[in-house]
């Protein structure tokens, strides 16, 4: 069964960091653009980054400059780092692979918290 389990999640005071790490149990080289999405209480779930399996990133305006989600093929794995925490990035982070070539396929992680609060 294809599996993406987030971690590192957690409670952090605005300014604060984290690195949130997401592990695929398939191959996501050549294969899948990796992002990270989040969902705030009472709002849509939204794109906050992604990377090609090209390795070309990208962010929406408001975490430019203070995210930065990188991807290790070898490992599988897709990473957020997240500087300068404010509070309007609290909320449920998911991890994200979307199939660029084959057969349509989107995957979905289960989502860890993230919670910026002094």
């Amino acid at each position: 069964q294809v599996q993406l389990v987030e971690s590192g999640g957690g409670l952090v005071r605005p300014g604060g960091s984290l690195r949130l790490s997401c592990a695929a149990s398939m191959s996501i080289s050549s294969v899948y653009t990796m992002g990270w999405y989040r969902q705030a209480p009472g709002k849509r779930r939204e794109m906050v980054a992604s990377i090609t399996s090209g390795h070309w990133p990208s962010y929406i305006t408001s975490v430019k400059g203070r995210f930065t989600i990188s991807r290790d093929d070898a490992k599988n794995t897709v990473d957020l780092q997240m500087n300068n925490l404010k509070s309007e990035d609290t909320g449920l982070y998911y991890c994200n692979a979307d199939r660029e070539v084959g057969p349509q396929e989107n995957l979905w992680g289960q989502g860890t918290q993230v919670t910026v609060s002094s």
